[in-house]
């Protein structure tokens, strides 16, 4: 099993999940995990080789596919943050796209050495169907993509590039489109615990004290990290190549509805006051996703609701 990413907020999560499941795990990463893990997130396990260094170098691709002979790669690696992605977008096409197509390069002439293909989980996300113009929700599979950001089309793209290889027999691909996701581990930049952390450090403070906030009218889908993991694994067991899954509560909540949970559960007296810093010009208003097909297909549910994630969030949230 290979798993790129895997120092990364999911992949902190996915590799001791894969070790319980009984997987030999090869973890790649640019930089090594930490001695001490983010509070919350579960311990690392011994056992896993990590194989240091940075997609983009076709030598350390050729080294870690030769190393790892894997017959299961989940490809989590990614610019995954939209703000910088799009800040360079050279950059995010580069990591998201071009390494990609390296390694699935790769991966692909390991039959050239007598080895079969491995099954890959390509794990994109729900922005590349951009704005529905339907308003249909929940979003099924078949939804179009219509990306608006920088990130989502270059995940949009790694799907085309990866559902090609399928098609021309070269790589048995899954893919994977996750709605949003959090849980302990994930850094305050992201919108959930973002939140979290802003009601905690007004605990206290005098009644209308102003606590700043973004944008509050976009609704989102939100699973807790450790479903999401649990569909990944799925997949990688029971899900059929060339086939693209959503990852997905199908159930959508606004960052209001989010913001007047977080405030209740802390008790905080402090008023949510927009921040002209935090907010980002909205061009998908509401994002749900259709898991059914995920369901159907591996019976993965989710077990964890939104009241779940955000105590786990305030009971972590000194991690960062």
């Amino acid at each position: 099993m290979l798993v790129t990413g895997a120092a990364g907020f999911v992949g902190q999560w996915l590799v001791p999940a894969l070790h319980t499941a009984g997987a030999e795990i090869f973890a790649l990463a640019t930089d090594p995990v930490g001695a001490t893990m983010p509070h919350g997130v579960p311990p690392q396990p011994a056992g896993v080789t990590w194989l240091l260094g940075d997609l983009r170098d076709d030598a350390y691709i050729e080294r870690v596919v030769g190393e790892a002979q894997p017959d299961t790669v989940i490809h989590l690696a990614a610019i995954s943050y939209l703000p910088t992605a799009a800040a360079d977008p050279a950059l995010a096409w580069d990591v998201n796209v071009t390494a990609t197509a390296r390694l699935f390069h790769r991966l692909s002439r390991q039959r050239e050495h007598g080895r079969p293909a491995p099954m890959v989980l390509v794990v994109g996300s729900a922005e590349q169907y951009g704005r529905d113009e339907s308003h249909v929700m929940p979003l099924a599979e078949s939804a179009v993509q219509a990306p608006r950001t920088v990130y989502a089309a270059t995940k949009a793209a790694q799907e085309v590039l990866a559902l090609q290889l399928w098609r021309s027999g070269a790589l048995p691909v899954i893919v994977a489109r996750s709605f949003n996701h959090s849980g302990a581990g994930q850094p305050p930049r992201f919108l959930l615990p973002g939140l979290v952390e802003r009601a905690r450090a007004l605990i206290g403070a005098p009644a209308g004290t102003p606590m700043p906030v973004g944008n509050r009218s976009p609704v989102r889908d939100f699973l807790h990290v450790s479903d999401v993991v649990a569909a990944y694994i799925s997949l990688c067991q029971r899900g059929t190549p060339g086939e693209a899954y959503n990852v997905a509560s199908g159930t959508g909540w606004s960052v209001q509805q989010i913001l007047d949970k977080v405030v209740a559960r802390t008790g905080t007296r402090a008023v949510p006051t927009e921040d002209p810093a935090l907010v980002r010009p909205v061009d998908v208003p509401v994002l749900i996703g259709d898991s059914r097909k995920l369901q159907h297909a591996t019976g993965w549910r989710a077990q964890r609701s939104l009241d779940d994630l955000i105590e786990d969030l305030l009971l972590h949230a000194a991690t960062f």
